[in-house]
C-alpha cells in the first residue's frame, strides 16, 4: 500500500459556504472602506456587486489588463504575484476573507500592477470601476476612507521594498511569516497553523530570494523550535522568536 502524504490544512470546499447572502455582506462588510456602514447600507452596496468562483491555481486577472474591477475576497484565499522586468515573480500578498484588491483609482485608466491567482477554491465579489465611483458619490464616507487607504497601502509597499533591500534574507522570512500568522494563523496541536497551502516557491518569492535558499532558512528555523512544517503548510511554534528575528 503507498502511503499518501496527509495535511493538517482544514480542507473546506466553497461547497460548505456556496458563497450565501450573509456570508457575503459579512466579508463584504470586513472590507476597510465599508466597515462604517450600517446593516442596510451594506444591504444596498452588496446588490451592487456580483458573485463569481475559482478553482485553485485558477487566473482572476493578469498583470497588464485594464483594471475594469474592484473585487473583495469571500471565502478562500488569493495571491498578488508581480512579474519583474528581469523574469523574476515577486510575491506581493497573499489575500484572506474581507480583503480587497483590483483596482481602487478614481480615473478608472489604470492597468493591474499585478496578476491575481486563486491560491485555495474562491469565492469573489466584484464590482466595475465606474459603479463602485457611484458608490463613492452616494456614500462620502466610503470616499474619505477609499483616500485613506490608498495613501496607507503607499506607506505599506515602501516598507516592504524597504525590507526587501535592507533586511538579511533570514530576517525577512521571519518577517513574512509573522505576517502571514497574523493573518491565517489558527491554533492547532502544531502550532499556529497558517490556514494556507504555502510552497517554499511561495516563500522565496515574497523574501525575494531562491527557492533553495527558502528551504534553507525555513530548515533552520524549524531545526531552532520556531516552527513545524511539512509538504505546503506551516505551523508558527514561537512567534515571538521570530517576531524578534524579524525586527532585529
Amino acid at each position: 500500500m503507498v502511503n499518501r502524504k496527509t495535511t493538517p490544512l482544514d480542507n473546506s470546499g466553497l461547497e460548505e459556504h456556496h458563497c450565501t447572502l450573509d456570508l457575503r455582506k459579512q466579508k463584504l462588510g470586513m472590507a476597510p472602506f465599508f466597515r462604517g456602514l450600517s446593516v442596510d447600507e451594506l444591504t444596498t452596496v452588496e446588490k451592487k456587486f456580483s458573485a463569481a468562483h475559482f478553482t485553485a491555481g485558477d487566473i482572476i486577472y493578469y498583470q497588464g489588463e485594464h483594471a475594469a474591477m474592484l473585487r473583495v475576497v469571500v471565502h478562500g484565499a488569493v495571491k498578488l504575484v508581480r512579474h519583474t522586468s528581469e523574469g523574476k515573480d515577486v510575491l506581493l500578498d497573499m489575500l484572506q476573507p474581507g480583503e480587497y484588491f483590483g483596482n481602487l483609482s478614481a480615473s478608472g485608466n489604470d492597468s493591474y500592477s499585478e496578476t491575481a491567482q486563486a491560491l485555495t477554491d474562491v469565492c469573489i465579489l466584484s464590482i466595475r470601476m465606474s459603479n463602485f465611483r457611484l458608490l463613492l458619490d452616494d456614500y462620502s464616507g466610503v470616499a474619505q476612507s477609499v483616500l485613506n487607504i490608498t495613501a496607507d497601502r503607499l506607506q505599506t509597499s515602501q516598507r516592504q521594498i524597504q525590507h526587501l533591500s535592507t533586511l538579511p534574507v533570514k530576517n525577512r522570512m521571519a518577517h513574512i511569516l509573522v505576517m502571514l500568522c497574523d493573518k491565517f494563523g489558527e491554533d492547532n496541536k502544531h502550532g499556529k497553523l497558517l490556514q494556507l497551502p504555502l510552497s517554499r516557491k511561495d516563500l522565496a518569492d515574497m523574501a525575494g530570494t531562491s527557492t533553495a535558499t527558502a528551504s534553507r532558512i525555513m530548515s533552520q528555523f524549524q531545526g531552532e523550535g520556531l516552527i513545524t512544517s511539512g509538504r505546503q503548510w506551516v505551523a508558527i511554534n514561537d512567534s515571538d522568536g521570530l517576531k524578534e528575528l524579524a525586527e532585529e
